[in-house]
């Protein structure tokens, strides 16, 4: 029978610790396996990764090529139907409940809703996405859904009906271009 007292950890689980500095006919004594002086054998001496002696390193001398969107890309906290059936009917939903429900957390650019699972009640959704079978389900469920208006949504919606939004070609809004000559000079000048 297993007690706190016979456990063991599983055989090969742990490796046994190299002991250093043991004399030398250990085979870890006297340098302890860091070889004779450098900044490696110093204690609290490391080189940084990549690091090559002050030689240009290979990150640098490598072509750079190229674009990533990675850096734009926005990340939308991901809330399942089936994890809204926890709340009561009725209730709006939008990020403050959510996170108070701990259902989100972290940071975010919005709170996006995603059709997994059924919903068994009508509940007010005021999020930033939703996916299509999640509307529909939600609907179906007697719920509504409101979508929260973004920055630069209300921008461009603000734009929409000004006359200066209207998208002009490049020929139109181009400078004229004033063609320069050089004037020669004569011997007789």
């Amino acid at each position: 029978m297993m007690r706190l007292h016979n456990l063991r950890p599983r055989p090969g689980s742990r490796h046994r610790v190299k002991r250093l500095g043991c004399g030398e006919s250990s085979g870890h004594g006297k340098t302890s396996g860091k070889g004779h002086k450098g900044q490696k054998a110093r204690s609290g001496g490391s080189i940084r990764l990549g690091f090559e002696g002050g030689q240009m390193p290979l990150i640098r001398r490598l072509p750079k090529r190229g674009f990533n969107n990675a850096a734009f890309h926005k990340h939308y906290a991901v809330v399942n139907l089936s994890d809204l059936n926890a709340l009561k009917a009725g209730t709006v939903v939008n990020e403050q409940l959510l996170r108070e429900s701990n259902l989100i957390r972290g940071h975010f650019a919005g709170v996006k809703i995603l059709g997994d699972g059924e919903l068994k009640h009508a509940l007010e959704v005021q999020v930033d996405k939703v996916s299509a079978t999640a509307r529909e389900k939600i609907e179906k469920a007697g719920g509504t859904v409101t979508l929260r208006v973004t920055r630069s949504a209300d921008k461009s919606e603000a734009n929409a009906g000004s006359p200066e939004a209207k998208p002009q070609t490049r020929a139109a809004t181009a400078k004229p271009r004033v063609k320069k000559t050089k004037s020669r000079k004569t011997k007789s000048e």
